[in-house]
């Protein structure tokens, strides 16, 4: 049973809207960070919304690049995290993982390495 497994990638172009979907599996009960992260062909994988989802640590986090465009929320009785991503522009063009993992020695999910339960990601292309 994979931990988590995304969807909802695709071809759009600059401006328009997607939601990609995570759904957890049970494997993934105690985690108590979720976080969308992606990775450009000859690019570091980086995160672009992370979120503590049993309280505390903080709220949702998001690189400057994405903030106010994006947005992470769960539904906790689906166990499905969602990436909303509007105004989409080429610059989003990567590789998108969904991972699950626990809180870092600060308290929060921000450090990758919190992240232990990784997808196999969905491919999301902005083109101009």
């Amino acid at each position: 049973q994979a931990p988590v497994v995304e969807s909802g990638g695709g071809s759009v172009q600059t401006g328009d809207s997607l939601r990609l979907s995570c759904e957890r599996s049970d494997r993934t009960s105690s985690s108590n960070c979720m976080g969308w992260f992606r990775q450009a062909p000859g690019k570091e994988r980086e995160a672009v919304a992370t979120i503590n989802i049993r309280g505390g640590g903080g709220p949702p986090e998001y690189p400057d690049s994405v903030k106010g465009r994006f947005t992470i929320s769960q539904d906790i009785t689906k166990n499905i995290i969602y990436l909303q991503m509007n105004n989409l522009v080429p610059e989003d063009t990567a590789m998108y993982y969904c991972a699950a993992g626990r809180r870092d020695y600060t308290g929060t999910c921000r450090s990758q390495s919190a992240f232990n339960y990784w997808g196999q990601g969905t491919q999301v292309t902005v083109s101009s």
